[in-house]
């Protein structure tokens, strides 16, 4: 892979400053080794992830005999710690490091599956999921478990890429997360539930080892771009919090319901459960086509409005194997348009608010999720199961509605639809 420069040509109109350094200072160079070391600290994470995203549910259904509730108020534990944790990552990464915060945020993942391993029981089930931010809010590629490492993880690739190749990367990073937490959801079949949690924190932390070598560029401070920034946070925050409302309806009961619905065991839902993640991560790679045949919002929208109708399907027609299709195709059409997003939002705010940025999305996002999480355990609890699609398909069309609202007129005409 050849070394990658930063553009220095003029931004898009819809782009702001961020992408060029002043004006007499050279470009910075991306170095491979510091892009191998964050993808294989990925691949770690991911594979950990996978494990525990899989485990938890039964631990606390199957193993400790919990309900639907008591596992909601789990995700929501994990996911108000997430937007908490995520928003302190994000400003710290501007104003402090981006590696630093990088390394901190790594260490909560180990600690936090080590801990669960350790002591099995409902309060330290709750200290883990703060520690580890056990949001489930996501797919597995989206970094479900250690989630307030994500702003800070995406403010990281955007420094390293320009605004041409940043959907590619984005996309092939979580492509290969994606096949990582595939391969640790496939390999809970072969431990038991604590021996899961502690398979999942040693790769873990055999990721964090990685670190230490990575370097990060520098950034250059270019305020005068601040007022724009604010602007494109707020609208990305609201689609964010809509995006979170939706999320945390649905992502985090999917297994939950097959467990309830159709009784599937452990080993048959980790199976699906990496197909599931496997196709998501393929279709990742189509994110960079998306984006250029039909801009962010048509994506979003193309994908995530099929998604929705297909679960639909899954809440209104109980029978097996295409409950199994849906729920292999879904987090797929959720997630392909997400690094186009991811670019989208980097691209339109100056680089010293960046991680800030992130975190204030991914704080919009979580904190709407973590209401929504409780509201679906409630009503799992009360056997009202198909409720929960139907808000989330009402929340859906207003999320696509906002995108076309706010980002619909700067988007650029698309090339060879």
């Amino acid at each position: 892979m050849k070394s990658i420069h930063r553009d220095s040509s003029p931004p898009a109109a819809a782009d702001v400053s961020a992408e060029n350094p002043p004006p007499g200072e050279a470009a910075p160079q991306m170095d491979r080794q510091s892009l191998l070391l964050l993808v294989l600290f990925r691949i770690s994470r991911g594979v950990a992830g996978g494990m525990m995203a899989v485990a938890l549910p039964f631990l606390v259904l199957k193993t400790l005999g919990y309900g639907s509730l008591v596992l909601g108020s789990l995700y929501t534990t994990g996911i108000v710690a997430t937007a908490l944790l995520g928003l302190a990552v994000g400003h710290l990464s501007d104003t402090w490091s981006r590696k630093g915060m990088l390394l901190i945020t790594a260490l909560m993942v180990p600690i936090s599956a080590f801990l669960v391993f350790a002591f099995p029981v409902l309060p330290l089930l709750y200290v883990a999921s703060i520690i580890g931010g056990f949001a489930a809010t996501g797919s597995l590629i989206g970094g479900g478990v250690g989630g307030a490492a994500q702003p800070v993880q995406s403010a990281m690739i955007a420094d390293l890429t320009t605004r041409e190749n940043r959907t590619f990367y984005y996309s092939t990073l979580a492509f290969l997360s994606g096949v990582a937490g595939a391969g640790g959801a496939l390999l809970v079949r072969f431990f038991s539930i604590p021996n899961t949690f502690l398979t999942a924190g040693i790769i873990s932390a055999l990721g964090v080892l990685l670190l230490p070598p990575l370097r990060s560029p520098r950034r250059h401070p270019a305020p005068r771009h601040r007022q724009r920034s604010h602007k494109v946070i707020g609208h990305f925050s609201i689609t964010g919090a809509l995006n979170g409302l939706s999320q945390g309806l649905i992502t985090p009961f999917l297994i939950p319901f097959f467990v309830i619905v159709y009784h599937v065991s452990k080993s048959y839902m980790a199976v699906y459960t990496a197909a599931a993640t496997i196709v998501g991560a393929i279709a990742l790679l189509t994110a960079p086509t998306l984006e250029k045949r039909l801009g962010f919002v048509r994506s979003v929208t193309f994908t995530r409005a099929l998604g929705t109708a297909l679960l639909l399907v899954l809440a209104l027609w109980h029978h097996l194997w295409p409950a199994l299709a849906i729920y292999v195709l879904t987090p797929a059409l959720r997630i392909a348009a997400l690094p186009a997003q991811q670019t989208a939002l980097t691209s339109r705010v100056h680089s010293d608010d960046m991680g800030r940025a992130l975190a204030v999305n991914q704080v919009a996002r979580l904190s709407a999720a973590s209401g929504a999480v409780l509201c679906t355990g409630y009503l799992f609890d009360l056997s009202a199961m198909e409720t929960p699609f139907f808000i989330y398909a009402a929340v859906m069309a207003a999320n696509i509605y906002l995108y076309f609202r706010f980002f619909g007129q700067e988007e650029p005409p698309a090339n060879g639809g």
